[in-house]
């Protein structure tokens, strides 16, 4: 009965323990500078893609009124209207769907595949190691957008083509990280006992591997999303993105520049939507660095 106290009593401290951490970690992220308005900003934004279908004014897609096309903000068109008289307001609001979903996706995939390839790289080593390593580096070799753009225009156009192309050029990125964690964890204390006690490597990496390389790879993601929405609407303002009539602000930003004399809100308004979502993620980046790296805390990193 006194060892099953006991271990109660472990348990339980440790759960208390692990709670502690968890609030200790998002009281650190909040007090970050800049962090709640990113958390503000971003919020909006994910109300607005989850709600898009109870808040719009208009059919995003089907609604045209050619007597008020081209016309700026008003009572009527908050944001104004497109060049085929469509609500600007109902667009946008539904073109975020696309972007937090690209960037969702796309980070995922990236994530996935780099980081399977990162720890396997720098927990086996060897062969292995060098092959796996070289493949990321002649992804890493080319320009971003660059490769984006030849993978979406070999695939096809289109959305699904579209985060596949971002989530390929986000390999390197995650593989990289992953392997640099990976190499200086493998050879602590804690690794080297499970590997003597012949633990299997699946259950090494499994848990003290991959739970003491996590953080920063959240960081890398957060910041991430940032850059596939603007690959994203990158893609999609060259034409091979997301395809008319479907809403996406990167389409959306290809149609208004050509207008933008007439009505330069049509332009204006979904850069500055783009602008404020990866300002927003490079924020909670920053945040998420200082909150998960107990040293950056301890010197009053926010």
């Amino acid at each position: 009965m006194a060892t099953t106290a006991v271990r109660a009593g472990a348990t339980l401290g440790a759960e208390r323990q692990v709670r502690r951490d968890r609030f200790g970690t998002l009281r650190r992220l909040l007090r970050t500078r800049m962090t709640p308005i990113a958390l503000a900003i971003l919020g909006a934004f994910i109300f607005m893609a989850v709600f898009a279908n109870a808040i719009d004014r208009y059919d995003p897609i089907n609604f045209q009124s050619y007597s008020t096309a081209n016309q700026g903000p008003s009572a009527a068109h908050w944001f104004g209207t497109d060049y085929l008289g469509r609500d600007m307001w109902s667009r946008l609001i539904h073109g975020s769907r696309i972007s937090l979903t690209v960037g969702l996706i796309s980070v995922g995939v990236g994530m996935l595949f780099g980081v399977t390839i990162g720890v396997v790289a720098g927990f086996v080593g060897g062969k292995i190691d060098s092959l796996l390593m070289r493949c990321t580096d002649a992804i890493w070799a080319f320009p971003a957008l660059m490769l984006a753009l030849a993978i979406t225009s070999a695939l096809g156009r289109g959305l699904v083509n579209s985060m596949i192309a971002i989530g390929i050029v986000g390999i390197p990125f995650f593989a990289r990280l992953a392997r640099a964690s990976t190499l200086s964890t493998r050879e602590l204390d804690y690794v080297l006992a499970a590997r003597a006690m012949g633990a299997s490597v699946p259950r090494i990496l499994g848990r003290h591997i991959l739970p003491n390389i996590a953080a920063p790879l959240i960081v890398q993601g957060s910041l991430g999303l940032g850059t596939a929405i603007i690959t994203e609407a990158s893609l999609s303002f060259l034409g091979v993105g997301v395809q008319p009539p479907t809403p996406s602000w990167g389409l959306e930003l290809r149609t208004g520049y050509q207008y933008l004399e007439l009505n330069p809100a049509v332009a204006i308004i979904p850069g500055v939507l783009i602008f404020l979502t990866v300002l927003a993620f490079n924020f909670i980046g920053d945040g998420l660095r200082t909150a998960l790296d107990p040293r950056l805390a301890r010197r009053g990193g926010d």
